[in-house]
Parts: C-alpha cells; structure tokens; sequence
C-alpha cells in the first residue's frame, strides 16, 4: 500500500496548484517580486474555474461501464524541513491517527527499532520504506501515503531533508498543494537547521517556487525535555524564521498558519493539546486545520495533462503522476510527448483504488497500452492526444540569481527543474535586465548578471522538454536552475522558440 517510486532514481516532480485569492497588495517587495507579479497571480487564479469536462468518447465502444471516481476533494501535503527535524515521524504519526497504518504493522516496526536501538525512529518507518532509509534514519525518495477525512482525500509526499537530496525534494514540492514546513524547537537543533547551510531556508524558498499558496510551519519535539512546552521557545523560532517567511512572499495574515506539536506523541496533530501540558495555545490541531481550508480551484474542462514522474513494469508500462488539468478515462487515447507516442489508457489507479476516469489533483498511476518502459522517463507528459502540450529546445525567460558567487554570462550552463523534468540547459545569450522595483527593461544588452538581479536570458536545453508559457500554464512554466547542489535561480518561461 504504501509504494515508494520504483525506478528511475526515484525522482518525483510534478506541477502545482491553486489554494486561494492573492491580494494585489500583498507583500510583492521581495526576492520573488520579479518572478511572479501580481498580474501573473491573478492570471492564475482566473484560469482555474470548474467546468464540465468533454471527453472523447470512441465510435467504437458503446459498452456501458459503472462510473467511479473518488468523490472526496483532493488535496497534495508535502513535508519539507531540515534533515532529523521529523518530518517522516509526524507522516507516520498521522497515518497512525488516520487509521490508514495498522496497530499491528507499528508495533512490529516498534520491535525492530527497538532491536537497533533507534525505538524514536519507528513511526517514520511507515513513510521510508527502504532498507538505506531505515538504517540512516534518512528520507531519500519521496516517500507516499494517503488519509482520508469525511471531507476531503489527502496525498501525503515526505520529502527529504538533506541537501544531497534537493532535487527529489524539488520533486515533492511540485505536486503539491499545501506544504507543511517542519521546524524543530529542541535547543541547537532549530538553529542548526535556519542558519546558513541549512534546509530551512531553501526548502521554504523552493515550495514558494513551486507555487504553493498556503504554509503550516508545524514546531515539532515541543514535548524535548529542552523545551518541555515553553511557549517562550516556541516564540523564539516562530519570531526567527517569520520575517525570511515574508521576505519570500508568505502573508502571514493569510497563507501561513503556525503550530505547535509532537510528532512522536501525537499531541496537536490529530486532537488540540491537552491543557495540563500547554495552556497557552488553544488553535486548532493540524488535521483538522488543513481539513477546513478552503476548495482549490481545479481546471478540469481543459485538455488532459499529466507530467509523470515515475514509471515501472507490471503486465505492461505504468506511470505515475498528479493530473495537472483535464479528465481521463479507461480506454481513452492520448499521447506521450515530446516522443509524440500513441498509447491507449489500460488501466486508472487514483492512490491505489482503481477507478475509471480521473480529474485535475488526483495523484495517480495509469498503465498504458503502446509503449514501453524503457521509452517513457521522467520529465515526459502524458497529454490529449487532439490537443498536445507545447515541446520546444529554446525559449526566452526572466530568471532572478538568489544566490550565487561570480557573474552569470552567456555559455553558462546548470541543471534546470521544470515540473517533472530536470534537464542540462545552457544560457544562449542575455537580452535585457529587469528593474525589480520599477519592472523597466534595459535598453542595452547586459553582458552578465549577478547576484540579486533579474534578467530575460534566452535558455537553450540539452534535449527536447515539455514546457508552456508561465501566463498560459503556470505549473508548466516555472522552474528552478540549480548548480553545484544550491538552488541559484528561479525563473517563468516567456516564449518557447518553435
């Protein structure tokens, strides 16, 4: 029940979604002002409006099948963090809660944890489901799982904290829609985690990027007996880490909610606190938090896309994926591109129930007849076959450097993370500089960029993508460079060059 990816690396990335209305006037005086305008957030709450989806039926087929498909909302959790900061334990905490892990099978991982003296580990076996995970105690894929409330179906994407594993992270962040940033209280470990080097702070950056629009920061081990539910501690590490959280774009008046809680206790995550431990927080607990928070708003009337980020031999070629817009059902043909394969949908799974059509949000597995394993990577998207996505090798973007030592000039090259691709690109050459205050574009050719400016570069790629226009297809059109394992550069891609 609970499948890691299976080849491929393991590398999971998929595009995002909306969670609610940006005010114009929101904080846009930040690193991002320049990526992402409010022009372009309004574009994108505007596109996704629910409709009727108009399948393609084949003449042939006139055989009548049951219609099911999961009725409950669909929302996409990723935990990020800094490595040890308990990300895989509160997973496993809530699956517990949840029900969806049997008491039996924890307390079987409790025995073996406790075999190799590592008893506080075992919750977080549920989620890193791989022999290297256990024994370093570490999240190297993204881990998956599901809970269920009377509302709502979550997606669970445990993501890993350690900076060797970014571009995996960078994965989960992309099919999410709601990231939950763990944060630990216990004294050294917080700090740790924010200063410089830690994951903190680019985790945080990157689900931002990746267009999540609501963040619990989660104060995990508040039960450590360094902190022992001081409500002091807790204000110190909310205080620390909210003006970053700003700085990136987070209103904290609307898309950032703080926690407190224990993972390995469960407390404030399921049922509030109990008052004899803390007094002084009487918010809601988090389940019941993110279960309240308003409907996303869904594309499912425009054509079918799907980025996969996984695939695996089982009786035929199956590819996993989040449905970024469109419906598909059984028998349905589409496309993979950019190899422009026809294929037929065999078989539909949304989070291991098998149903028959499938809509924008599910995270799903589609095995397809007409292709095989090794021609499908990660980084291809399953597509409507009358209306396929746009492929292209060069393309114009405004990129802004977060961060990075010597200049950036034409012939640079680094590894680009759009949707589920990653793939080598190389600056072909700088158009203009963008003023991030004023948006005016420079009149003369840069002859490089540096750290903190904003530039619209023509990018070239190693190989054939599937890339949109930011305005159209947002989550088809940002990315992130990243070199030397540091994210340098997020950017929106203009105009693809035919």
């Amino acid at each position: 029940m609970f499948r890691k990816g299976g080849g491929g690396g393991g590398r999971y990335i998929y595009s995002k979604k909306i969670h609610k209305k940006t005010d114009p006037a929101d904080s846009w005086d930040v690193e991002e002002d320049a990526i992402i305008t409010p022009e372009d957030e309004e574009a994108e709450d505007t596109e996704f409006t629910e409709g009727e989806a108009t399948p393609k039926v084949s003449k042939k087929k006139v055989v009548k099948v049951e219609e099911n498909r999961s009725k409950r909302e669909h929302v996409n959790v990723v935990f990020i963090g800094h490595v040890d900061a308990g990300k895989s334990t509160i997973g496993g905490q809530i699956m517990s809660l949840t029900g969806m892990v049997d008491k039996r099978t924890l307390e079987k991982y409790e025995r073996e944890a406790r075999e190799k003296s590592r008893e506080s580990w075992y919750l977080s076996w549920a989620l890193d489901t791989n022999q290297e995970e256990r024994d370093k105690g570490k999240t190297v894929e993204v881990g998956r799982a599901f809970f269920e409330t009377d509302r709502k179906h979550f997606t669970i994407l445990d993501a890993p904290g350690h900076k060797s594993f970014v571009p995996n992270m960078i994965g989960g962040a992309a099919q999410a829609d709601l990231a939950v940033l763990v944060i630990s209280a216990r004294k050294g470990e917080f700090e740790t985690g924010f200063d410089r080097g830690g994951q903190t702070r680019e985790h945080a950056m990157l689900a931002k990027t990746a267009g999540v629009k609501h963040l619990v920061v989660l104060v995990n081990k508040m039960d450590d007996p360094t902190v022992n539910w001081d409500q002091g501690r807790y204000n110190e590490c909310k205080d620390k880490i909210l003006p970053y959280l700003k700085k990136l774009g987070f209103n904290p008046a609307k898309d950032l909610t703080f926690m407190p809680c224990s993972g390995l206790s469960g407390y404030g995550l399921k049922d509030q606190v109990p008052e004899t431990l803390c007094t002084w927080y009487r918010g809601p607990a988090f389940i019941p938090f993110i279960d309240e928070l308003p409907s996303l708003n869904r594309k499912t009337d425009g054509p079918f896309i799907m980025p996969i980020v996984d695939k695996y031999k089982d009786m035929g070629t199956v590819v996993m994926g989040k449905v970024e817009s469109g419906m598909a059902r059984k028998g349905q043909n589409l496309l993979v591109m950019p190899n422009r394969t026809q294929v037929a949908v065999d078989q539909l799974f949304s989070d291991d129930y098998e149903v028959t059509s499938v809509g924008p949000g599910e995270n799903v597995k589609i095995k397809l007849k007409g292709i095989e394993e090794e021609d499908v990577s990660p980084g291809f998207v399953l597509c409507d076959a009358t209306n396929p996505i746009k492929t292209g090798k060069v393309f114009d973007a405004q990129v802004v450097i977060l961060e990075h030592k010597s200049i950036i000039c034409a012939g640079y090259s680094a590894v680009m993370h759009i949707h589920c691709a990653a793939e080598e690109v190389t600056v072909k050459a700088l158009i203009c500089l963008v003023d991030k205050k004023t948006g005016e574009k420079s009149k003369t050719r840069p002859r490089f960029v540096k750290q903190d400016q904003v530039a619209i570069m023509r990018i070239e790629c190693y190989g054939m993508i599937c890339l949109e226009q930011f305005k159209l297809f947002p989550q088809m059109g940002r990315f992130t460079l990243r070199d030397e394992n540091k994210t340098i550069a997020i950017g929106k891609v203009l105009k693809v060059i035919e």
